[in-house]
């Protein structure tokens, strides 16, 4: 907008932008009396969220008081969780507290019309100097950062004690419910790179921090309450309820080799050791050891096949107190070792491409296996279980040798091929007759596989373009790469119904070639 030469223009002007100023400032005020109404209503969740966490650590204490040797850790992580969220919590405080003295302070409590709000609630400048761009808004941001991880840590700490059942499924769980920490939303509303504090304070009223301060606090005690309950539900998890009783028998294998014993170890699927008070343990009707709850079976094996054998585990029910007797039948696999080797897409290997190999051993674990190649320029890398790659660089035959877990040394042999020629097309056709406007579409030569099983791609090097126009004498146009060059461009623009072009010398490049190779050559005629 110019500045206009009339003084009373000019006058005009002026009246119309502090008018628009006191507009704004009457709606900025109703905002930041929304700010207070927040920053109250947050307040007063708070302290109901404190005094549950409250509750729920006398809870957990009580509750422990069952086996507090075994429970102690659960209650001093607790404690600890409790001293965290406190620290955060003042460090917050001290911080807005820095702010309000830093404006002149809060209005006196009886003040007729601001009782209670800081003097600068409006000022914009401490926002943007101590937190939008001092290290106090970085120091903030690691503080959220650091204190969702010290909560973590409290949890990861118990790993291993007794009377945890901690695992990846719960802690994920648990992670999932600790909202304090600093969401990477924000960078998609932002045009330019900026930081997390120069984007949440930047230019924002002192009002407009006090719900978020609350916020940050909210975060903090309902994160406290996620960890607390979850160290009360530990003391439940820890806690054995028998209702059931099922016959286990574990074996190191399912599938053993005629000749090799057959080893399982048999037990009760309860968790309490009242359990194994007077319990006896049979095989077929013949009695096992039993400690701890746990009796080992072994027997020799003969035939191939599948075998059985039955379980009947007699217990006495520490819930009702009566004898009882669980019954149930297992079964496992005698077999011979030998092993395969094959090409999972073709009995060949391909040069230039990675060829996919599984190695399947009967009664022979993969682990135990020693797998190695020679010949061809081969090379294998594991790629999972049983699974291979290999590469190789050089045409001929190639070998892949297996032994180990009791297997004789057994070599495989397969052929290494170069990838097969591609086929020159335009679009979907190699040659014939193309309508003009289709011709004239065509971008360039592209080089196909087709039917090759591998996701392999070869790439057109150059050609020689040359056009018969009807009736007239031939024109050429030497053309590297697979794309038209401006002179082909141009050749191919003239088409019209019976000129003919001829694509001569095609050459082509694929993975694993060292050079070039010809392949196909096109002949079409415009109709």
């Amino acid at each position: 907008m110019s500045i206009p030469k009339e003084p009373r223009q000019l006058m005009i002007n002026l009246m119309y932008l502090v008018l628009t100023a006191m507009l704004a400032l009457n709606v900025s005020a109703e905002i930041i009396n929304a700010f207070f109404m927040i920053d109250r209503g947050i307040e007063g969740s708070n302290n109901v969220i404190d005094e549950s966490n409250e509750f729920t650590l006398t809870a957990l204490e009580k509750n422990a008081e069952q086996d507090l040797s075994k429970y102690r850790p659960l209650v001093d992580a607790a404690k600890e969780v409790r001293i965290l969220s406190r620290e955060f919590n003042t460090y917050i405080d001290s911080l807005r507290q820095q702010l309000v003295d830093a404006t002149g302070g809060y209005y006196p409590e009886d003040h007729e019309k601001y009782a209670g709000r800081p003097k600068g609630y409006k000022n914009k400048d401490i926002t943007t100097r101590v937190l939008g761009e001092g290290p106090e808004g970085a120091e903030l941001k690691e503080k959220i950062l650091n204190s969702r991880q010290e909560l973590l840590s409290v949890i990861n700490q118990l790993d291993g004690t007794e009377g945890t059942s901690i695992n990846e499924e719960s802690l994920a769980e648990l992670e999932k419910s600790i909202t304090l920490n600093i969401s990477d939303d924000w960078e998609t509303k932002v045009k330019k790179p900026v930081s997390w504090q120069h984007f949440t304070f930047n230019h924002m009223p002192l009002a407009s921090t006090f719900p978020i301060f609350r916020k940050f606090q909210n975060d903090m005690k309902s994160s406290e309450a996620a960890v607390l309950n979850y160290l009360v539900n530990q003391v439940g998890a820890t806690t054995f309820k028998v209702d059931n009783f099922i016959p286990i028998a574990s074996a190191p294998k399912s599938y053993v080799i005629a000749g090799e014993p057959y080893k399982a170890d048999i037990t009760i699927g309860a968790s309490s050791r009242s359990v194994y008070e007077n319990m006896s343990i049979k095989v077929n009707g013949s009695s096992l050891n039993v400690e701890d709850g746990i009796a080992s079976y072994e027997t020799r094996t003969s035939g191939t096949g599948v075998k059985s054998y039955k379980v009947d585990i007699t217990l006495t029910n520490p819930t009702t107190g009566e004898v009882e007797t669980y019954s149930k039948d297992f079964e496992y696999e005698v077999g011979r070792r030998s092993v395969t080797v094959s090409a999972d897409k073709m009995n060949v290997f391909y040069i230039g491409v990675e060829n996919p190999v599984s190695v399947v051993a009967a009664g022979v674990s993969s682990n135990d296996l020693r797998v190695s190649g020679s010949g061809g320029g081969l090379s294998l890398s594991r790629a999972g279980n049983g699974k291979y790659t290999a590469t190789v660089s050089q045409p001929g035959e190639a070998k892949i040798t297996v032994s180990g877990g009791g297997l004789s040394s057994t070599s495989f042999d397969f052929r290494v091929k170069r990838i097969p020629d591609p086929v020159a097309r335009l679009s979907r056709s190699s040659g014939g007759e193309m309508g003009n406007g289709e011709f004239k579409a065509q971008q360039g030569v592209g080089a196909f596989l087709d039917n090759f099983d591998f996701d392999a791609k070869c790439d057109i090097q150059g050609y020689n373009l040359v056009y018969v126009p009807k009736r007239q004498d031939p024109v050429e146009s030497v053309n590297p790469g697979a794309r038209y060059n401006d002179k082909s461009r141009r050749l191919v623009g003239q088409a019209k119904p019976g000129d003919i072009y001829y694509f001569e010398n095609v050459k082509a490049r694929c993975p694993g070639d060292k050079a070039g190779r010809t392949i196909n050559s096109m002949v079409f005629k415009i109709k």
